[in-house]
């Protein structure tokens, strides 16, 4: 595919997206999370033309966006009850559950696993285009494999030209990090990649403890090691190393004061220096469109200063190590 990728927009854009899904193709679309590269979810044809849109190892399981939580005996083997208890906690919403798929589900999306990830979403586009179209919808972030997520239609324009034909502009995204992936095919809930809703959330919504394993070997949408990269290198630091004079070009993004007197010998706010808000739901929700506004200024290196340790910080900091390659 070679071209600029279309903007489409409003009602209009709506029924286009939604008629291009029905015959097969793949459309970006807006989520509250990222941006999300669309397709049929019972069509293989459809799904592997994600993987290839991407460049992702068909192995990788998608999530299966529905309409509603009605849906996911349509999709599931089993429901838990702990299914129906998050459903009615968190969706529409950044929760995506991990159960038992169902042996008519095919293997594509789900990367050849016996399990499989859904989740509702909250933003209205996407709600249009599910209703609309009466499809599950598979979409992982429509990004190439591993580097930064969209938060904005323009930024999936850009990253992915020459790959899809088009993406439906529903404005940036409101949490901008990927949603929050819990499993339930064990007998303990466990989280496997921190997103919006956080552990403590997950433990009041179910009555019961949740874990949050440091290493599993359970397969999940965006859970390898290296991911979620800008084109330039990044590197964390201490707060305190951001006093030493860089080596090359550099920019930064930084989020206290104690970071911004640090580097004011040699960065300049609003060209090579950002600095976030010091709070994790801000924070997150600009951190990869300051990774691509940092990005376009064709640096060597990005500075990340390094962000608090709590469990409020969890989903920043998973970004932010696989952005880095750290495992």
């Amino acid at each position: 595919m070679t071209g600029q990728v279309q903007i489409l927009r409003g009602e209009e854009g709506v029924e286009e997206a939604s008629r291009r899904l029905i015959n097969g193709e793949c459309v970006a679309l807006p989520t509250e999370t990222v941006y999300g590269l669309a397709a049929d979810a019972g069509n293989p044809a459809a799904v592997k033309a994600i993987f290839t849109a991407k460049g992702r190892p068909t192995d990788h399981p998608l999530i299966v966006h529905l309409a509603s939580a009605a849906q996911l005996p349509e999709w599931a083997s089993e429901v838990p009850n702990s299914a129906w208890q998050l459903t009615e906690a968190f969706w529409p919403g950044p929760l995506t559950l991990l159960l038992h798929k169902k042996s008519t589900v095919t293997p594509h999306v789900t990367g050849g696993l016996e399990t499989i990830a859904m989740r509702v979403p909250s933003h209205p586009v996407f709600q249009a285009i599910l209703e609309q179209t009466g499809l599950g919808l598979a979409a992982p972030s429509a990004n190439r494999y591993k580097k930064l997520s969209p938060t904005t239609a323009e930024q999936v324009a850009r990253g992915m030209a020459g790959r899809i034909s088009a993406v439906i502009d529903g404005g940036p995204c409101k949490f901008g990090l990927e949603s929050t992936i819990i499993d339930l095919t064990q007998t303990i809930p466990a989280v496997l990649r921190a997103g919006p809703i956080t552990r403590a959330a997950l433990e009041e919504a179910l009555g019961q403890p949740v874990s949050t394993p440091e290493n599993h070997s359970i397969a999940v949408p965006g859970n390898v090691e290296a991911h979620y990269q800008p084109e330039a290198r990044l590197q964390r630091v201490q707060t305190s190393e951001l006093s030493i004079s860089p080596e090359g070009s550099t920019a930064y993004l930084i989020w206290s004061d104690a970071a911004a007197a640090a580097v004011a010998d040699f960065a300049k706010a609003g060209e090579n220096l950002l600095h976030l808000p010091a709070e994790p739901e801000p924070y997150g929700q600009a951190l990869y469109t300051a990774l691509h506004q940092l990005d376009q200024l064709d640096v060597q290196t990005i500075l990340v200063e390094f962000t608090p340790t709590d469990e409020s910080w969890a989903a920043v900091n998973d970004r932010l190590r696989r952005a880095a390659g750290a495992g």
